[in-house]
């Protein structure tokens, strides 16, 4: 048998020695606590415990009287798959490179999943069963991963376990069909429906109407299912005689599933319930004292270094979470970060810094509106009513701004007397100095967390060919300046026309991922950076595509389509999968000036499985540009 073997099942028989001694004799519990998760898919804190006048969840609430109940967690996207690969891994999505919406990473072998640490203690790890982590994570990370995965299956039954129980039924699809809304909700009894007409807390930003009403309605009785569901998960663990000797957490991965909230960086997007229950045998330093609030700040990529503080176990260097349980904590967050980029087949480079009270955002590309037109959220009826009643020009001013044709570069608010974040502050002289200070804290955290959403996505897919992962390149020691230089020109973009030297200047960088902002900036600007047209020309055949697609968008916007047209064409004849995205947004983007190439663009519907993966995102781009060009409805595919 070898050493590592040997030290395992010796580790493992303590355990067990311990636990049973434990169990049997009332006596104090050992260092490595059981430890469960009951995480749940895009809901706010609508809880009864977090204030809500309407949520039925006696089962959370009843956690919360025995634990803390923590009411300044935040997630680190609005959306589940950056958000959970964060979490995992302690670490932010846009340092890994699983920041985009369905992507597929390459973590370096240093970074590991952390229940990984917690196997090689001696843990019995389980994941019921959701992933969607982004990267292809190792087979080591957990003893099972299926829906029958449950601590119950462990042979050793003294022996310790880490296990997660995720509830699907409260996603945004649960609001958006009636059959999933019905089959989830079958549990409930009458007095634990909802009477849309009666909501209180429906939000100013949405359309007073009964289609929107209903899904408000649905997201309440959805949680209430959830809530009888986490109720079952803790009468099992009760049934095992392991309440008293379980540290439990409840936890959302993000906001509510409607539009405006998922995918978003307000707090209806990334304000999410989290209680911790600590058994009073396993409490120390005076934390989780039953029924106690605490507004400490708390991110979704602290979840995983707390476990393992826990457990005992150091938090390896590379982490970027903090334990906020546990002995031997650090000095408390006094701010969480959040980001957005491509969402399905629709970039959107967003991001944000948040203390207690006050909320910054930084719109890298405020030519965009808020409601870009994507497949998935189209089908929700909110957005359907949202659309329908902008498009007849009957929808109230709140909700319509979100229909405007840009966005502010930069969104200020003070959350704790604008809790919906209707009113940006950012141009109000009184908030100039937090202003300029939640800028600050915004930049420096984008240089050294290495926000790998900064870079145009081909550009990274490429890099990560030569390096082996995205994690590497900002951390490359043959260009080490690069991190500063994106993060720089990227502002810079979006700073308006004094930003013009600075943006010529980068289009000379060695770099693409320089020139890529700086040819994105100049067409930002538009007409007032005409000048630069010459050289945006040459940028047409720049080494890279994406940095030549950005070429062409900019000279479009200076009213100079011709040859950029002709390139666009030939990028989405044969580019690379992210390459034809970018430039099908282009198409897209600049109206009618695509329409001498109208023909191309039809032509790049038809598969191409011998030059390009999967084009479905290109193809949704396509259509929805092609038949705005023709008139004709714009339905969802």
């Amino acid at each position: 048998m070898n050493t590592a073997k040997t030290i395992t099942l010796a580790i493992l028989s303590v355990f067990s020695m311990f636990w049973g001694n434990s169990q049997a004799t009332g006596a104090e519990p050992a260092n490595t606590p059981n430890i469960l998760w009951i995480s749940c898919e895009d809901i706010s804190p609508h809880i009864s415990c977090f204030g809500d006048p309407h949520a039925i969840t006696p089962n959370i609430d009843q956690l919360a009287k025995e634990g803390v109940r923590y009411t300044n967690c935040f997630t680190t996207a609005g959306v589940c798959a950056p958000c959970r690969s964060g979490i995992i891994t302690g670490m932010y999505q846009t340092t890994l490179g699983t920041h985009h919406m369905r992507c597929v990473a390459k973590l370096p072998s240093s970074i590991k999943p952390f229940p990984i640490y917690l196997r090689e203690l001696g843990y019995y790890c389980t994941n019921n069963s959701k992933t969607d982590y982004q990267f292809s994570h190792p087979k080591t990370t957990w003893d099972a991963s299926s829906s029958k995965a449950h601590w119950r299956n462990r042979a050793d039954k003294n022996q310790p376990f880490f296990a997660v129980f995720n509830f699907t039924g409260c996603h945004e699809s649960g609001i958006a069909s009636k059959s999933k809304y019905e089959s989830v909700t079958k549990v409930l009894n009458a007095d634990q429906r909802q009477i849309a007409s009666k909501l209180t807390t429906f939000p100013p930003y949405y359309p007073d109407t009964e289609i929107c009403r209903e899904d408000w309605k649905r997201n309440y009785e959805l949680i209430t299912a959830m809530d009888h569901w986490a109720g079952n998960i803790v009468k099992q663990l009760k049934e095992d005689g392991l309440y008293e000797n379980t540290i439990i957490f409840f936890w959302s991965d993000h906001g509510i599933g409607l539009p405006r909230a998922k995918r978003w960086l307000y707090d209806s997007g990334t304000h999410v319930p989290l209680v911790v229950r600590i058994p009073e045998a396993m409490r120390s330093g005076g934390q989780g004292e039953s029924g106690s609030t605490t507004d400490e700040l708390i991110s979704s990529i602290d979840f995983g270094p707390t476990v393992l503080n826990l457990a005992g176990i150091d938090i390896p260097n590379h982490i970027q979470g903090r334990a906020f349980l546990g002995d031997d904590l650090t000095t408390k967050r006094k701010y969480v970060y959040g980001a957005r980029d491509r969402m399905d087949e629709r970039y959107d480079i967003i991001r944000m810094v948040r203390d207690k009270q006050f909320k910054y955002i930084r719109n890298y590309e405020p030519l965009k509106t808020y409601y870009q037109y994507m497949n998935t959220p189209e089908k929700g009826a909110t957005m359907k009513e949202l659309r329908t009643l902008f498009e007849s020009g009957n929808l109230a001013a709140i909700p319509a701004r979100y229909f405007a044709d840009t966005k502010p570069v930069e969104e200020l608010y003070d959350t704790h007397v604008d809790p919906h974040e209707l009113n940006n502050l950012a141009a109000n002289p009184i908030y100039r100095d937090i202003l300029r200070n939640m800028r600050t804290v915004h930049q420096q955290w984008v240089v050294e967390s290495r926000d790998l959403g900064l870079i145009a996505e081909p550009i990274l897919i490429e890099k990560q060919k030569l390096l082996g992962d995205q994690y590497s390149i900002l951390r490359s020691s043959d260009d080490p300046t690069l991190a500063k230089r994106v993060a720089t020109v990227a502002l810079a973009a979006s700073s308006g026309p004094d930003a013009i030297p600075d943006l010529v200047a980068a289009l000379d960088d060695k770099d693409p991922a320089v020139r890529f902002w700086g040819a994105t900036g100049l067409g930002t600007i538009g007409m007032k950076a005409s000048a630069t047209q010459s050289k945006l020309i040459s940028m047409l055949d720049d080494s890279s595509v994406v940095v030549r697609v950005a070429a062409s968008r900019a000279l479009c916007r200076m009213s100079k389509p011709s040859a950029a047209l002709e390139c666009l064409t030939e990028v989405l004849t044969i580019g690379a999968q992210w390459e034809r995205l970018h430039a099908a947004i282009v198409l897209d983007e600049v109206d009618d000036q695509a329409i001498p190439v109208l023909a191309e663009m039809k032509a790049a519907l038809k598969p191409r499985p011998d030059l390009y993966a999967n084009g479905k995102y290109v193809v949704r781009v396509l259509n929805r540009a092609i038949n705005q060009l023709e008139g004709t409805s714009n339905t969802v595919p």
